[in-house]
C-alpha cells in the first residue's frame, strides 16, 4: 500500500488508479493527513458484502433489529350503543 500526496495523486491520476488495480489500495494524504483510500471495485464490493448482516442473521439474531418509540396509547372509550328500532 502507498501513501500519495492529494497534490500528485491528481497530477498522476491514471498512475494511481493503474497502481491500485496492480497493487491494492492506495492511501491518499492531505496535508500530511491520511484522508481517503483508492480501493478496487472488487474489493469495496467484498468488504460491503461481508458488513451487512444476512436476513437469516437478522432474523436469529438476538435483541433488537431497531430502536423504536411508540407513542403512549390512550385507553380505549367505548360509544353507547344505538336503539334499535
Amino acid at each position: 500500500m502507498s501513501i500519495w500526496p492529494v497534490q500528485d495523486a491528481k497530477a498522476r491520476f491514471s498512475e494511481l488508479l493503474d497502481t491500485c488495480l496492480t497493487e491494492g489500495p492506495q492511501i491518499v494524504t492531505k496535508r500530511g493527513v491520511e484522508a481517503a483510500v483508492l480501493v478496487p471495485v472488487q474489493e469495496w464490493r467484498r468488504i460491503q458484502h461481508s458488513t451487512q448482516p444476512t436476513l437469516k442473521e437478522l432474523l436469529l439474531g438476538g435483541g433488537p433489529r431497531f430502536d423504536l418509540e411508540l407513542p403512549p396509547r390512550n385507553r380505549l372509550t367505548r360509544r353507547a350503543p344505538t336503539p334499535l328500532d
